[in-house]
């Protein structure tokens, strides 16, 4: 069994990375420090957005990044307020970057 980082750290972590490659992100929901899930949303630019949701996969014992909603802006944002009503503890994290970029499959993000 691994040991989960806290959120709060986790997010910290992931700006930084974002930063380094020049890729823009703010925090858009701050979630509880210690144990708040997290979802990232990519806005293309363009009308267009993802968002990212953390998952455990029960075949490989990970967790793993996931699609939970892309299309338009709009739909992404409502799906955010949903996820939101019903977990106060969730952060949400908006990354802007018009190639698509979010970095989420590299090392230590997972």
């Amino acid at each position: 069994m691994s040991a989960r980082l806290a959120a709060e750290f986790w997010v910290k972590a992931y700006l930084a990375r974002l930063r380094l490659q020049n890729i823009p992100a703010f925090v858009t929901a701050h979630g509880d420090d210690t144990s708040g899930a997290v979802l990232v949303k990519l806005n293309t630019l363009d009308g267009a957005a993802q968002v990212f949701t953390r998952r455990f996969d029960l075949m490989t014992d990970t967790r793993k990044w996931e699609v939970l909603v892309e299309g338009p802006e709009a739909e992404a944002d409502a799906r955010i307020q949903q996820e939101r009503s019903f977990d106060t503890d969730l952060w949400v994290i908006e990354v802007e970057d018009r190639d698509g970029r979010h970095l989420l499959g590299e090392d230590g993000l997972a």
